[in-house]
């Protein structure tokens, strides 16, 4: 004789065993991703554990902070939210150290003395490490609006780590690297007189390229782009059916597939009305009528369904409907839409609906309120950063649209093979949502980066020479923290859950086709396209001589 346990409280304990002693592969899975990845980019042995050791000081400090917060009922903390919490900790305080460390190195090549090496460093990379950091921190922070207990959970927990994360990569990064000096860089050590070691020969061709097609390369990657994004309406966020929630076998699924071949598919999982006691009958009764319903009980003091007397709790009575689909299908979740109806309709019984199918259905309708709500606040949220730092109104929209596009391919990307390769029927409710989130805000953290160096040189060089040296420059360390960023959050993979696994994906995937595609060479094309009125109403957009490229040299 074979015993299995179905229900929610069998699937919760199979939750709590995926989150179980994962906190330690997932820490280590992503921290060695990304020494790996620092050690075959950069070529140096102390640069690699530098950053590595600011980013685990970071998501230390984090921890605390959020510990005390919820150990004070300030914040609330589950293994999904520690679980993001400490790969976007790494992720970012990674990608951060990356920028100051490349411009570091770059300005060693200028100066002798590394003090002053640092301060033109910090001078140039504060700005945008804060306006970056700051789009992520205030995105999650819109997190907040959301009606769903998990969502507002994270945002708060995120942008705290964030914080810690540009606070690291702001102080004990600088403090360490001038200790060291060029010796961080060992065994290639920056030269003085080598103002051009950030830049690398793939990247001036790929600026070349910019330089003499813009238009074809803007036009294409956009057909491109928009060609993936048709699919993205065929992305299923309707939820998870049961037997996908797990990405491995767990004991309550296995459970609720054995119950539902000799019982109707919502045995175990009954959808739950609440009603006064005096209308019992007729709410038993209107529930019976309901088209997708197979057996209505009123729960009674006997625990025995249709025997004795009706179990009343404060003049409530409990009336369990049995659906004919499974709970976690569309068609129960339909069933409960028409039940909630039917007793609502019951006069003088302040009817509710609720259990696993009905809390589903209400999942997935407040998720997509949610979205409809915090996708333009963040959006806004990223506009009003862009358009303060680049000083500049066209510009920001531009770089806002991509990212936006950019997010819309990847979904289009996601449902293919979510459907095709991964085997799933649908993503969880909250996984558009997530995705926009992480994939917006830190993706246009690349692009602050680029423009942000593009604005500086063009100051001094005219608007077409500051495109190609920005992209130049920045190509290199941009491109290696878009693959530290994808391959730390790929980690998330790890931990058996479907909803972590496609946010792994969306966001790892969504990070490289930014980062090699549209910073690369849509955003690059369209501004070169453009001209100064791509910097409109700016200073940059009017007319004027064009700046002597005395500061710089050459354009490598």
């Amino acid at each position: 004789t074979q015993a299995q346990l179905a229900g929610p409280a069998a699937s919760q304990a199979d939750l709590s065993d995926a989150f179980a002693g994962i906190d330690g592969l997932l820490l280590g899975v992503a921290l060695a991703a990304v020494l790996v990845i620092l050690l075959l980019v950069y070529r140096s042995v102390l640069l690699p554990l530098i950053i590595i050791i600011g980013a685990v000081f970071a998501l230390a400090v984090a921890c605390a902070v959020v510990y005390v917060l919820a150990d004070h009922d300030v914040v609330r903390v589950d293994g999904q939210v520690q679980g993001i919490l400490s790969i976007l900790v790494i992720g970012a305080a990674t990608d951060y150290a990356l920028l100051l460390t490349a411009r570091f190195r770059e300005e060693l090549g200028r100066h002798a003395d590394r003090f002053t090496a640092m301060r033109a460093a910090l001078r140039e990379s504060a700005g945008p490490i804060t306006a970056s950091a700051a789009t992520v921190a205030l995105g999650l922070l819109a997190l907040l609006i959301s009606d769903l207990t998990n969502n507002r959970a994270l945002g708060p927990v995120g942008a705290i780590g964030i914080v810690c994360s540009v606070l690291s990569a702001l102080t004990f990064l600088p403090a360490v690297l001038v200790l060291l000096g060029r010796t961080a860089y060992w065994p290639a050590k920056p030269k003085e007189g080598d103002a051009a070691s950030g830049s690398t020969g793939i990247w001036s061709k790929v600026a070349a390229l910019v330089d003499r097609s813009p238009r074809k390369v803007w036009a294409v990657t956009l057909i491109g782009l928009l060609a993936c994004a048709a699919f993205m309406p065929t992305l299923n966020s309707q939820g998870v059916p049961l037997k996908e929630i797990f990405v491995n076998d767990a004991p309550s699924v296995a459970a609720q597939q054995t119950l539902s071949k000799h019982f109707p598919g919502g045995s175990g999982n009954p959808a739950v009305v609440i009603a006064n006691a005096d209308r019992a009958d007729q709410v038993a009764g209107a529930a019976k009528g309901v088209s997708g319903v197979a057996s209505v009980s009123v729960v009674t003091e006997s625990g025995r369904p249709g025997q004795g007397t009706p179990l009343v709790v404060d003049g409530r009575v409990r009336v369990d409907a049995t659906l004919k689909a499974a709970s976690d299908s569309d068609a129960a979740k339909d069933t409960v839409a028409r039940l909630r109806d039917a007793v609502h309709a019951v006069s003088g019984a302040d009817a509710l609906v609720g259990g696993y199918t009905a809390q589903q259905y209400d999942t997935q309708k407040t998720a997509e309120h949610d979205r409809g709500i915090i996708v333009p606040v963040v959006l806004v949220i990223i506009l009003v950063i862009l358009i303060g730092l680049l000083r500049s109104l066209l510009m920001p929209l531009l770089l806002v649209a991509t990212v936006a596009l950019n997010f819309l391919a990847t979904l289009g990307i996601a449902s293919l093979v979510f459907q095709h390769v991964f085997g799933f029927t649908g993503t969880d409710s909250s996984v558009p949502l997530y995705g926009f989130v992480f994939l917006v805000a830190l993706g246009v953290d690349y692009n602050i980066f680029l423009m942000s160096r593009v604005r500086e040189e063009s100051l001094i060089h005219g608007p077409r020479e500051g495109v190609l040296r920005g992209l130049t420059t920045t190509g290199g360390v941009i491109t290696s923290a878009g693959v530290v960023l994808a391959a730390t959050f790929a980690a998330l993979s790890v931990i058996p859950l479907a909803f972590l696994v496609q946010i792994a994906f969306i966001v790892a995937f969504g990070v490289l086709l930014d980062t090699l595609v549209v910073r690369s060479l849509l955003v690059p094309a369209l501004v070169r396209d453009i001209g100064r009125l791509a910097w409109w109403p700016g200073a940059l957009s009017r007319r004027s001589d064009e700046p002597a490229a005395e500061a710089r040299g050459p354009l490598p």
